[in-house]
């Protein structure tokens, strides 16, 4: 199997001055293509932490972060923007939409910093958005969408640039039970259709789908 991601021994310390907060501690991991991971925990248990970490928007106190077998250490920020962007599609609890622009623009924007011609940015956004079965929403504003509508159309965005890997950060946490469910469903399919996801969550029935779970205890993997 072709290992997308790898943690070595990473550790994360929050230097507060005369207070040291040992947030990961040597913590080791593989992801592969096609893996669907929840990482889990309770509050302070250091999943948000290891989310950064694995998204390259945070760097460790110690130990080695691995992309596509290639380690990310000591790269500059500018480069690691880049990867993030290409590499990695985000899902954001709280949506993360620019407000008032449609949905459409909203899914177009990671494109802003690829080498995709401009020209195939609308065709790609409608094959997204048919992806995630929105396409009558395209041209709707993200504060006319409804929540899960809001969700699909961040997966959308998430999956524009074709990224090694998915990470979504409390995907159905704004979101009722039902449309919670079917957001999870939409993970369920696409990881069915070859792709690599890891959500960090608290909600033990979203834990429940995933193929591995990764459970973590005052930042250790237990």
């Amino acid at each position: 199997m072709e290992k997308i991601l790898e943690t070595k021994n990473v550790s994360k310390i929050y230097d507060l001055g005369e207070v040291k907060i040992h947030a990961i501690k040597n913590v080791s991991l593989e992801i592969y293509r096609g893996d669907f991971i929840t990482i889990v925990g309770k509050s302070g248990s250091g999943k948000s932490t290891l989310m950064h970490l694995i998204g390259l928007l945070d760097t460790p106190t110690s130990g080695e972060v691995y992309l596509n077998g290639q380690s990310v250490g000591g790269f500059s920020e500018p480069k690691l923007a880049k990867i993030r962007n290409n590499d990695i599609g985000f899902v954001f609890q709280s949506f993360n939409l620019l407000p008032r622009t449609t949905a459409l623009d909203n899914i177009t924007l990671p494109l802003e910093y690829s080498t995709i011609p401009r020209s195939s940015w609308k065709a790609k956004a409608f094959e997204m958005l048919e992806t995630v079965d929105l396409t009558d929403r395209a041209m709707n504003k993200s504060n006319e969408l409804s929540g899960g509508q809001k969700q699909r159309v961040a997966i959308a965005r998430a999956l524009i640039n074709d990224p090694s890997i998915i990470i979504a950060d409390e995907p159905t946490g704004n979101l009722d039970t039902k449309t919670g469910d079917d957001i999870i469903d939409m993970f369920v399919k696409l990881n069915a259709a070859g792709r690599t996801i890891v959500i960090v969550t608290h909600d033990e029935d979203v834990a429940r789908v995933a193929k591995r779970r990764i459970t973590l205890r005052d930042g250790e993997i237990v």
